[in-house]
């Protein structure tokens, strides 16, 4: 059963996000206004050592007034390929510049409101290069035993949904 989009009109824009209503059609003919946000794709990195241990920040997000650990992950800028948006982001928000980024998985994380995309890369090694240049971005960066990420789940210390599938896909593929 699919969907039909017979328009869309914009609510509100800004450079991070546009806030649509659609007119969709559903199988049965009857129409429904469904709201939807567009935003620009990201990417972030998975990024493990010799240990099996993974490059984790833990962050505060003020929209649910929550903490949690989060991998690497930002907007892909204009121009910008999604690997390098990724090693960008990790350098960035962490101070450990990547080693080779393969792709790992694609997430949609909220795709019944939104065309996010993340793309995720894996590096299995990283080098430092100093403090974090957006040190507003996490309150720690650390190296976590990768096999402690369902336990991490469970305690709801990793809640983030693009980095809990990254991370879990990880386990099954790393």
């Amino acid at each position: 059963m699919r969907w039909q989009i017979n328009s869309e009109e914009p609510l509100y824009t800004d450079p991070w996000l546009d806030i649509r209503v659609a007119d969709v059609e559903l199988p049965d003919g009857r129409h429904l206004d469904h709201r939807l946000i567009r935003t620009a794709p990201g990417a972030g990195a998975v990024v493990t050592d010799e240990r099996r241990r993974v490059l984790l920040i833990w962050r505060h997000r003020f929209i649910t007034d929550s903490w949690g650990w989060e991998i690497p992950i930002g907007k892909i800028e204009d121009g910008e390929e999604p690997a390098g948006a990724a090693a960008r982001e990790v350098e960035e928000e962490t101070g450990w510049r990547p080693g080779l980024l393969r792709p790992l998985v694609k997430v949609q994380p909220t795709n019944g409101i939104s065309d996010s995309v993340h793309h995720i890369f894996h590096a299995d090694n990283a080098t430092y290069i100093g403090p974090p240049t957006e040190g507003w971005e996490a309150e720690r960066v650390e190296w976590a035993p990768l096999s402690d990420v369902p336990r991490l789940v469970g305690k709801g210390e990793l809640v983030s949904g693009t980095s809990m599938a990254a991370l879990l896909y990880a386990l099954t593929e790393i």
